[in-house]
């Protein structure tokens, strides 16, 4: 069973126990048996100066840490801004709407975006590495489209979800250029546009069934509408049932039977767009607070993947606290966001499936670059 566990900076300093060594350089990162220490004082934190945090030295690398290296928060000077921030960046806020209403600077919440976008990204992979062989239920495949910094580079969101629990298995980006003619009045950028990825949503869907085959190695149905690009992607892969719903024109003269079978079959995913469109303000139209990166959406779609997964409710009407997590059995209840934070997660100790690593890495990027980096992910993928 998929637990959260007692948060690291609740717990009282003569019964916690560090797992490893936190220095990834270390031999004693990744051990096989049980890690032992030796304590090695304490200190006090400025911002709870009524807690005293343990120290302890490692004994293959002889250096020094502490129990908050195993904490998220670990090296913030304001670590109980980490769970609004998260809860504010799921619910329709910008960066600066944030910022006024928990009395921080803007940078400070442009800098926890990125952090809590990669925690999101290992605990979804954990997650992932919990379900492996385990999944018996169809996926409901699309992509969600959005831009980066300028609306003629379009990017894609592919978005894999359970039919029946709503769980986000998968989001892969497939950037791409705009359909059609540019306006006449559009103003022309400065920096031109690079290349275009080719093939990218193929690239992109033949990623995603490469996670949902570890998923259901048995084989599973994949459900999604008559894109001619994931014809090309399932066409070479084994094991896989497409079903394919193609949108149909709707109106009071046209069947409206056909658009009825087309919304039941892709209601997951359908609904999980809507969701990124009202809840993350980057994603709205005509909005300022439009994505000036990639990689930085890819983090806050992570947070809202999680969000949905183990924090928000399938049904806000219902009084059942059920969320598509506790459909799959992974976990027995409904988390909050002390639970998504209880502990810091290491790259090196969990498998992320392919291209989740790039995004995971590119995030250290500052975002404060700018406007040279709102490509970087585009020769990555």
């Amino acid at each position: 069973m998929f637990d959260p566990g007692q948060p690291i900076e609740g717990r009282r300093p003569d019964r916690f126990r560090p797992p490893h060594c936190p220095y990834r350089e270390c031999s004693l990162h990744l051990p096989d048996g049980r890690y032992r220490c030796d304590r090695n004082g304490s200190y006090v934190r400025q911002c709870d100066p009524l807690r005293r945090v343990p120290r302890f030295r490692c004994p293959g690398c002889k250096r020094r840490f502490s129990r908050q290296s195993f904490a998220t928060s670990y090296y913030l000077k304001r670590p109980e801004l980490l769970a609004p921030v998260a809860a504010g960046l799921v619910a329709g806020s910008a960066h600066r709407q944030i910022a006024r209403s928990l009395g921080c600077a803007p940078s400070t919440v442009t800098r926890l975006s990125p952090r809590l976008g990669r925690h999101a990204i290992l605990l979804q992979a954990e997650a992932l590495a919990e379900l492996e062989g385990r999944v018996d239920e169809p996926f409901v495949w699309d992509h969600f489209e959005t831009f980066v910094f300028s609306q003629n580079d379009r990017l894609g969101l592919g978005t894999a979800v359970g039919q029946r629990s709503w769980f986000v298995f998968s989001f892969d980006p497939a950037p791409h250029r705009r359909a059609g003619k540019p306006a006449a009045r559009r103003p022309v950028l400065r920096t031109p546009l690079p290349d275009p990825v080719p093939q990218a949503v193929v690239r992109s869907t033949r990623r995603a069934l490469s996670l949902l085959g570890r998923l259901a190695p048995q084989g599973f149905r994949l459900v999604s509408d008559d894109h001619p690009a994931y014809w090309i992607a399932v066409a070479g892969t084994r094991g896989v049932q497409h079903s394919i719903y193609p949108n149909p024109p709707r109106g009071p003269q046209h069947d409206p039977r056909v658009a009825r079978l087309r919304d039941r079959e892709m209601f997951a995913v359908d609904l999980l767009h809507k969701l990124l469109r009202h809840s993350q303000a980057h994603h709205r139209r005509e909005t300022i607070a439009f994505g000036r990166r990639s990689n930085a959406i890819l983090e806050r779609t992570a947070l809202m993947a999680v969000w949905r997964n183990f924090v928000k409710k399938v049904s806000e009407r219902r009084s059942e606290e059920l969320t598509p997590a506790m459909r799959l059995g992974l976990t027995p209840r409904r988390w909050s966001w002390g639970d998504v934070l209880s502990r810091r997660r290491f790259p090196e100790r969990i498998r992320l499936p392919e291209g989740w690593r790039r995004i995971y890495q590119r995030g250290w990027i500052t975002p404060a670059v700018g406007r040279n980096l709102r490509h970087d992910l585009r020769h990555a993928y």
